[in-house]
């Protein structure tokens, strides 16, 4: 005896035909992305291991948004401390010219006017800003890095530069301190560059004629100044170079995370296609058995 109704068999084919079209349609989905997983059930493993790529891919993020910050920071101070560096060469050029015995008085004080001008654009370019609007040369202050009083400019910011992680393990500081750049010693004193300007602009004005000795004094210690900031473009430099190395390294960590994450959650397109033609055939022939078994009379008997 036959048990079967016609609810029965529509019921069991239209499922078995619904399984199928959903194979095809995940077949689809994984050839349109690239990505076998679609949620954890589809293979738990895997996903957890894809979780796990994702976080580190994060993380890199993270490390590459912070060296990009801090290497804006030290390109800016390594413009800086380039300008700086011309200032103090004109500066010492001015003091050879002072220095010289055939310099009229009327020569000198047309250099000690210069001088006063280099010296503002000297404190200027020290008081530069980084990328957040705070000092470039003022360590962790916020406010100015040099500060002039009268004719006196004193430094007013931290001894320290604040740092930032750029990988694990790798920290960079976003700066120079201003003291480090200005502050030498010279014949056994300690003094700094604006000082040295003050001092020989200072002496032209009391007695142009006798301001030889003192010019040539200056033009040794802005030697020594140019050094100080030569000193600081290495610095600056070395950290950038640092910075592009620790960028190579993640750039390699990421390609290498990217070929992981394709062999657990890739998808081998060849054999994805493969198969949804295969499945399509399948679907194809069942969608036509379906169609001429369920004309049969045989059907509308069993009713």
């Amino acid at each position: 005896m036959i048990n079967l109704s016609t609810n029965d068999f529509y019921a069991r084919a239209t499922g078995q035909l619904a399984k199928l079209r959903e194979s095809a349609e995940k077949l689809q989905g994984q050839i349109a992305t690239g990505e076998r997983i679609e949620r954890s059930s589809d293979d738990p493993v895997g996903a957890a291991q894809l979780r796990s790529l994702d976080r580190q891919k994060r993380l890199a993020g993270v490390d590459q948004r912070n060296a990009d910050l801090v290497a804006s920071d030290l390109q800016l101070a390594d413009d800086a401390l380039g300008e700086m560096a011309n200032l103090v060469i004109r500066a010492r050029e001015l003091a050879v010219s002072a220095a010289n015995g055939t310099a009229s008085e009327q020569d000198r004080l047309i250099i000690a006017v210069e001088l006063e001008s280099l010296r503002e654009s000297l404190l200027t370019v020290a008081n530069s800003r980084d990328t957040a609007g705070h000092a470039l040369f003022g360590g962790t202050t916020t406010g100015m890095a040099f500060e002039k009083v009268g004719n006196v400019v004193s430094y007013s910011g931290t001894q320290t530069s604040s740092e930032v992680e750029i990988s694990p393990d790798v920290n960079v500081s976003r700066g120079i301190v201003g003291q480090n750049i200005v502050q030498f010693s010279h014949a056994g004193s300690a003094t700094d560059l604006f000082a040295v300007i003050e001092n020989l602009v200072a002496q032209i004005r009391a007695d142009p004629a006798a301001a030889a000795a003192g010019a040539r004094d200056a033009t040794e210690a802005f030697g020594a100044a140019l050094e100080k900031v030569t000193v600081a473009q290495t610095d600056v430099g070395a950290k950038l170079g640092l910075i592009g190395v620790v960028g190579e390294q993640r750039q390699s960590t990421l390609n290498s995370i990217a070929e992981r994450e394709n062999q657990v959650g890739g998808v081998d397109l060849a054999t994805a296609v493969s198969n949804l033609q295969s499945l399509m055939t399948v679907l194809e022939a069942s969608q036509a058995s379906f169609v001429r078994l369920s004309s049969l009379t045989l059907f509308n008997r069993l009713r």
